[in-house]
């Protein structure tokens, strides 16, 4: 075990603030667990529901997209964790586990304009939040609106979080593993 994973634990629920045990048992409840990269925001009395917040807040982006969003960020950024959960999301609402490792190279053959999105995410990720002119037009040009486009850098934002989280921390995946494309 390294360093980090020493330092960085998974928190029970008796080791969390009250707060934090009412959102563990409302994730006991909602998904049957508490995914152990949230568990982690809990060693932090407000960053748990803080996160959950925006994570739950309302978007002008479907579930498909918002999933094309996390798994093309989660590939850029390397988070085996972000991978393995948002593979098992993205079957969740429909992709299929082909489509799943086709969206995490951010380009999609399948759709046109999910094509456009996963570009530009693709490039807004790499390029810390500098996309192509040229790539941000053929999101526009592909029927996305400004309002999506704020919503797309949030779930940028929101999935280079829990990445980030991860990375730091390495805490034990609970997921099953994403494959290696």
């Amino acid at each position: 075990m390294s360093t980090v994973q020493a330092a960085f634990t998974v928190p029970t629920r008796n080791e969390v603030s009250a707060n934090n045990q009412a959102i563990f048992d409302q994730l006991q409840k909602g998904l049957g667990m508490v995914p152990n990269l949230y568990a982690v925001f809990a060693h932090s009395g407000t960053a748990l529901g803080d996160y959950l917040t925006l994570q739950n807040r309302k978007s002008s982006l479907s579930k498909n997209e918002r999933e094309i969003i996390n798994l093309v960020v989660s590939q850029v950024n390397e988070c085996e964790y972000g991978l393995a959960a948002h593979s098992v999301l993205g079957t969740m609402v429909g992709f299929t586990p082909a489509q799943v490792i086709e969206i995490r190279s951010g380009q999609i053959s399948f759709d046109a304009k999910f094509d456009a999105l996963a570009r530009f995410v693709r490039e807004t990720a790499e390029n810390r939040g500098k996309p192509g002119e040229q790539t941000t037009a053929n999101l526009l040009e592909a029927g996305y609106t400004q309002e999506n486009v704020v919503d797309i850098i949030i779930i940028i934002g929101d999935k280079t979080i829990t990445n980030y989280l991860h990375g730091v921390t390495q805490v034990a995946i609970d997921f099953p593993a994403a494959p290696a494309i």
